[in-house]
């Protein structure tokens, strides 16, 4: 198999790309969706036809699950489930786990669970994933954002715990908290941007503000959060004023309404997954248009491996279903350095975290499951397990390299910037 996600997304921004070109072939605008949707759902089948070809010849799903409907159990005796039906089902509360999702997940999955497409993938893929890929307009991008992030602020503290730090920790120690890995994150990227007293900080996406409040508490920096949510500016707002925190400056706007201020630095925590694929050069030359031709732009990004495998393709689909719709620049490695380059950036230094965001996953799930009854009580079963699998699987899914985090530290590549300003540029531990 030698086609990627990746590819099949250059592909699409190609064709959508060269929409003067179908005209003059005589296709027209509509010609060229209707030429691009076919050949999409002539490959989702395809992968389709492949994957059920993988499915293992038997399994015990009812060693691992209680099926609350004997309809059910007959179907899968001794037949691997397919993954989406499992936690469809589960979801539904037609199924039971055994045993601890996690636990039963990491060390037993592939005994009863079938990692193949449904019909129902390549429905979503096609009606949803794709016209979402192509449109991203600030419409549809808040729409998403608000309906995710607004959800409410207890909702996300079952799991996130009191630094409300929704990106990937660093784990420095066996013994480090949930606490202790996203500050030592908050550190790092603070000590990688080299941020100094008195510099203007503007952090794009800053969730419930803890970057933006540390960096000027600690740092002494004129920092500026900006975000889509209500809820998450409400909740920092509040912090910064019980804390005695001066002056941060939270911003409720799309951003690409940003005010064309300049900054020193700029911090955009995995928040850029959410930019699209289409807009994502665009956003690239927006950042570097804000920031003081000497200062430095942090970029940390989910991203997937090339070369995959068909649980990490089921995985996506969930997630983008489910948990982050629209968040569709989650992407190689090779991909993103290629955008940024383009785009007149100098890549100074690359780590990538994804063991230290499955510790921090795995962290979240132990919370949520001791919040439990809270949250069922105000959301509802299905919301619960919901998060409980979205938890269990990305904390094995990051573990495993399916997908990742990239720390990225970059500057404009300009002959007059100053380079040797990093040779004591901090490095992971």
């Amino acid at each position: 198999m030698f086609l990627t996600k990746l590819d099949v997304l250059t592909t699409i921004k190609t064709l959508t790309g060269y929409q003067q070109a179908a005209a003059w072939a005589g296709l027209g605008l509509a010609g060229l969706v209707i030429v691009l949707f076919v050949g999409l759902a002539t490959f989702a089948a395809y992968m389709y036809t492949l994957a059920r070809l993988r499915v293992p010849a038997t399994g015990e799903p009812s060693k691992f699950l209680t099926f609350n409907k004997p309809s059910l159990e007959k179907k899968w005796a001794g037949i691997p489930i397919p993954v989406e039906t499992m936690y469809e089902h589960y979801f539904a509360g037609d199924l039971d786990f055994k045993g601890d999702v996690l636990e039963t997940m990491l060390n037993h999955r592939r005994q009863f669970v079938a990692f193949r497409f449904n019909l129902s993938h390549i429905k979503f893929f096609v009606t949803q994933w794709v016209p979402e890929l192509l449109a991203h307009t600030k419409a549809q991008d808040e729409s998403q954002v608000r309906e995710h992030y607004d959800r409410g602020n207890d909702f996300y503290n079952a799991f996130l715990g009191s630094t409300m730090v929704y990106t990937s920790g660093i784990r420095l120690s066996e013994n480090d908290s949930l606490v202790d890995l996203q500050y030592q994150k908050i550190d790092l990227v603070c000590q990688k941007i080299q941020l100094k007293k008195g510099e203007r900080l503007l952090d794009i996406g800053c969730g419930w503000g803890s970057l933006v409040l540390q960096a000027t508490k600690n740092y002494g920096a004129q920092a500026t959060g900006v975000t889509l949510s209500s809820e998450q500016v409400k909740w920092a707002e509040e912090v910064a004023s019980l804390r005695g925190i001066p002056c941060p400056r939270f911003l409720r706007m799309d951003y690409r309404d940003i005010p064309q201020e300049k900054f020193n630095k700029i911090t955009c925590l995995e928040m850029a997954e959410h930019v699209g694929v289409k807009n994502f050069s665009t956003f690239l030359l927006q950042v570097r248009s804000m920031l003081e031709d000497d200062g430095i732009f942090y970029l940390q990004i989910a991203g997937l491996r090339r070369l995959w495998q068909f649980e990490d393709l089921v995985w996506g689909l969930f997630m983008a279903k489910y948990v982050f719709p629209g968040a569709d620049a989650s992407m190689p490695l090779g991909w993103v350095v290629n955008k940024l380059e383009e785009a007149g950036w100098e890549i100074l230094q690359v780590d990538t975290v994804g063991c230290h965001y499955s510790a921090t996953l795995e962290c979240w799930y132990h919370n949520w499951i001791a919040n439990k009854d809270a949250v069922i009580s105000k959301y509802g079963v299905r919301w619960f397990r919901k998060w409980e699998v979205f938890l269990a699987w990305s904390s094995i899914i990051a573990n495993q390299g399916s997908a990742t985090c990239y720390q990225i530290t970059t500057h404009k590549n300009l002959n007059t910037f100053n380079r040797r300003r990093f040779w004591d540029r901090p490095l992971l531990k």
